[in-house]
């Protein structure tokens, strides 16, 4: 019992971490004109469902549990492929080069609150599939971050907008291999 609660209130409190910056970072992602911040803020939105519907679970039976992780990972899955869509018709159109300040700003605020989502799912202790899943979320959302800080970097020293969209693709790409290691957590 009291093994659900402190799962419930980490699952909770790493949900509203994770729904607010997927706010913070699509707002600033669109009005910067990064697809990196965009990119990162689908990733926390579906990282938002995944705490949500890990919440759902939470003392529940096993094949619910699976059942939620092969969910998030469906979901990750989808916007994954609408995250690929716009990446290509921003390669294809004529990009503006993006705010690269926000960016960087905007990311080391997002990698702080992702450490933090990681060391309190950490401290769960738990093996179960549902918490094991948004460990995976958050440990690619820290790469991701270090990636549009990079990114804003090359931006600010090759006035182009190239390093946010191959950074783009490469955020999109880890929730791609994230979403697939989650959908194989019920196989192990």
């Amino acid at each position: 019992m009291i093994y659900n609660y402190v799962n419930r209130k980490l699952l909770s409190i790493v949900l509203i971490i994770n729904f607010s910056f997927f706010v913070i970072e699509i707002i600033t992602g669109i009005i910067s004109n990064s697809m990196g911040l965009v990119a990162d803020s689908l990733d926390m939105l579906a990282d938002a469902f995944v705490y949500g519907l890990s919440l759902l679970v939470v003392g529940k039976a096993l094949i619910h549990k699976q059942r939620v992780a092969k969910l998030s990972g469906y979901l990750q899955l989808t916007l994954v492929v609408m995250g690929f869509i716009e990446i290509l018709r921003r390669f294809i159109g004529t990009g503006e080069v993006p705010n690269y300040k926000m960016m960087i700003i905007i990311s080391l605020l997002a990698l702080f609150a992702n450490v933090v989502s990681l060391y309190i799912l950490q401290k769960s202790k738990s093996n179960e599939v549902h918490i094991k899943a948004s460990m995976i979320c958050t440990s690619n959302d820290v790469i991701a971050n270090a990636g549009v800080i990079t990114a804003g970097v090359l931006v600010l020293l090759l006035h182009s907008n190239i390093p946010d969209l191959v950074v783009g693709t490469i955020v999109f790409t880890m929730v791609l291999r994230g979403s697939i290691r989650i959908l194989q957590l019920e196989n192990k």
